[in-house]
């Protein structure tokens, strides 16, 4: 029952910038981890960025210097910040969370349906 919402896709320039949001809402405890995750045509989803509650984060070797991942707790929301991008950054990003519902000692873990983000001049 939690419901991530993205936004923040479009076209750009390469070396533009563009930030993403997701937004989670619905039955939620707590959010463990919120991470970024992208896939091109033809090619294996794999992930962008993670974030944990401690704040830790993690990002893949090719975008490294270029994205930042941070959140929002009050507001369940977690971004990702996108400078210096490349064509090869297009891709259909989605967002991940893993969430504890209430009264619960479980985690289930959630997609969004994706926005798209392309890099061409």
């Amino acid at each position: 029952q939690v419901q991530l919402v993205e936004s923040g896709g479009g076209l750009v320039q390469p070396g533009g910038s563009l930030r993403l949001s997701c937004a989670a809402s619905g039955s939620i405890f707590s959010i463990n981890a919120m991470g970024w995750y992208r896939q091109a045509p033809g090619k294996q989803r794999e992930l962008v960025a993670a974030i944990v509650s401690g704040g830790s984060t993690n990002y893949a070797d090719s975008v490294k210097g270029r994205f930042t991942i941070s959140r929002d707790n009050a507001k369940n929301t977690v971004y990702l910040q996108m400078n210096s991008l490349k064509p090869e950054d297009t891709a259909v990003y989605y967002c991940n969370s893993e969430v504890t519902p209430p009264n619960a000692r479980i985690t289930r873990r959630y997609w969004g349906q994706g926005t798209q983000v392309t890099v061409s001049s």
